[in-house]
């Protein structure tokens, strides 16, 4: 069954179109209710739902919020207020206090303008697919109202901060502290403004925080994961050590080193596998079909297992789950260690990375010295929304000449946009005319 307003994040769009709108979100916070007022979980314990709600700092979340309360209500569902909060620390909270699931307002790495909705379920995990599907099926059924006396009761958590903070500090090793450390962290004017920097200051560093005065209207702009230059330049004004970056919800996370330099989510995976590596043995790590190929040739050279996920946190989580493996993530940032959390969380993803500078003496760059990532082109060709580029003759055969010419020392992936109608054409080749050529070639082949 297709979902008509879920995607591969929950519900998202622009504030104030469909179905971004106060009266939607409060038929979603009903139907949210009724599927878990009829959930086995309720009925075997026999006491109302509670859901916990938190958001990042846009401006619509005010609104939003009192909308999902209001349904919730309507539903007979118990609501605790967390306010701003990171993502993870929903995911996290929700599983700490046993609550029925967790809602997150928020539209990640997005402009002001946009906000959405996500849902994780009571163990912390986003809903499985089955659950989204009987929201969307009781989205279609009419708004009612419970009887006034079992109307949900709704309330602050005002401790929700602190038991994060405490969680967070708790995944960094008992023998390690950041002491001599100077760290810049950017918040991205977001969810985590008031929580990443007294994070690392609390286990000894020097924080400096930048993007931490959230007004509303500024969440990402110019600041973030997504917009890494201004992190670059505090790194080097501060003569600081490290640089992190967040995003609007805290669930990713850029790093760059004292001579400005970023890592993407790739280097940081590969630091991480090796940091692993040293400490115990592990199987595997999972990535996505836009992971750096360098990735994979590093891993078999390890003699561990590397696995190819669709693009997006959920596909990795869903990869890791099937394997049985904790360490996956994607070049965007999105970073997975199931052995602390159950979904990404940046300063989590942070404090690993930082665990392992400490636990080798080791900078970024000397950590990254040891592998070249493959140059990559990517070239975004517009077509038709209705254009199938799988039944293209012309298309495919020149991909599998391409594929024949390059062997072992390249790659080709050809993807349909999910957010419009362009097909991605990259390729990626230890030499970068060379993967350019290719692509130019392949892309060549798309109608104009």
């Amino acid at each position: 069954m297709t979902r008509k307003y879920f995607g591969t994040d929950g519900v998202r769009g622009k504030v104030g179109v469909s179905p971004i709108t106060p009266d939607f979100i409060m038929r979603l916070g009903y139907a949210a209710g009724s599927v878990l007022s009829k959930s086995e979980a309720s009925k075997a314990s026999g006491s109302r739902p509670v859901v916990l709600i938190g958001k990042d700092t846009r401006i619509s979340g005010y609104m939003l919020e009192a909308a999902l309360e209001a349904g919730f209500s309507a539903a007979g569902v118990d609501v605790m207020l967390a306010g701003p909060m990171p993502t993870p620390a929903i995911a996290y909270l929700t599983r700490a206090l046993r609550l029925s699931a967790g809602v997150v307002i928020s539209a990640s790495h997005n402009p002001y303008d946009d906000n959405g909705i996500k849902f994780f379920s009571a163990s912390g995990n986003k809903l499985p697919d089955a659950m989204e599907l009987e929201i969307e099926a009781a989205l279609d059924a009419p708004m009612s109202c419970v009887a006034s006396e079992k109307l949900g009761r709704a309330k602050r958590l005002d401790d929700a901060r602190g038991r994060y903070i405490e969680f967070c500090k708790s995944t960094f090793p008992n023998e390690l502290d950041l002491r001599g450390m100077k760290i810049v962290v950017d918040c991205a004017h977001g969810a985590a403004y008031h929580i990443a920097p007294d994070v690392f200051h609390e286990l000894g560093a020097e924080v400096i925080a930048i993007g931490n005065q959230p007004n509303g209207f500024n969440i990402n702009d110019g600041v973030g994961a997504t917009a890494p230059a201004a992190l670059v330049e505090a790194v080097r004004a501060n003569h600081a050590d490290l640089g992190i970056a967040l995003d609007g919800d805290a669930d990713r996370l850029i790093a760059v080193d004292a001579a400005g330099r970023i890592y993407n989510g790739d280097e940081l995976l590969y630091i991480m596998v090796k940091d692993q590596m040293s400490v115990r043995r592990i199987e595997g790590a999972v990535g996505t079909l836009m992971t750096n190929m360098a990735l994979e040739v590093a891993f078999k050279e390890m003699g561990i297992g590397f696995a190819r996920a669709n693009v997006g946190d959920r596909y990795v989580l869903e990869a890791l789950q099937e394997r049985g493996w904790s360490l996956g993530g994607e070049g965007s940032g999105h970073m997975l260690f199931l052995d602390k959390h159950t979904t990404g969380d940046g300063i989590i993803s942070a404090l690993q990375i930082l665990s392992a500078l400490k636990r080798s003496g080791k900078t970024l760059a000397q950590l990254t010295s040891d592998i070249d990532m493959f140059p990559q082109t990517l070239i975004n060709v517009r077509v038709t929304p209705d254009f199938d580029w799988k039944k293209n003759a012309a298309l495919l055969a020149e991909k599998e000449a391409v594929e024949t010419e390059l062997g072992d020392t390249g790659r080709v992936l050809l993807r349909a946009s999910g957010t419009g109608p362009l097909i991605r054409v990259m390729v990626e080749a230890r030499d970068a005319a060379l993967a350019e050529k290719m692509a130019r070639r392949i892309a060549a082949k798309l109608p104009a």
